[in-house]
């Protein structure tokens, strides 16, 4: 049976230019040429206005690290989350349901009659009537 050797530190990146990754050289060769071409085309008070936020972006690409995560990924996440529409499910807005209608059957009115003087006297005399007989 053959053996193979398997890597063992495959999350640290090679360094390829001296102490330096990929990455961080070109973050670096990034930052040096465009604070050359701020030097080239403005004058010195500017370059140095424009070129050491330049060069400190470079600089913190390369080599600073939080909670131990890239600046790259810091600075993506940052993006994100600002571009990105938020959910806070503790600040509801009141949405306005609507509200089911109910079908019910049409109303019947009764209709009562009005009741003149002689129809109350006839009510009045069965109601005596009754009473007597019992």
């Amino acid at each position: 049976m053959r053996q193979f050797s398997v890597p063992q530190f495959i999350e640290v990146e090679d360094k390829i230019f001296g102490p330096l990754t990929l990455k961080q050289f070109i973050y670096l060769l990034g930052g040096v040429a465009t604070v050359f071409i701020i030097y080239v085309f403005l004058p010195f008070f500017l370059t140095v206005l424009l070129g050491l936020p330049v060069a400190g972006l470079a600089l913190a690409l390369a080599f600073y690290k939080v909670h131990n995560q890239p600046f790259i990924n810091v600075m993506a996440n940052a993006v994100s989350y600002y571009t990105k529409s938020k959910l806070y499910i503790w600040k509801r807005s009141e949405t306005k349901k609507p509200k089911a209608q109910k079908i019910s059957a049409p109303k019947q009115e009764f209709v009562l009659p009005k009741t003149t003087e002689s129809k109350l006297k006839d009510l009045a005399w069965s109601l005596d009537v009754k009473e007597k007989i019992k």
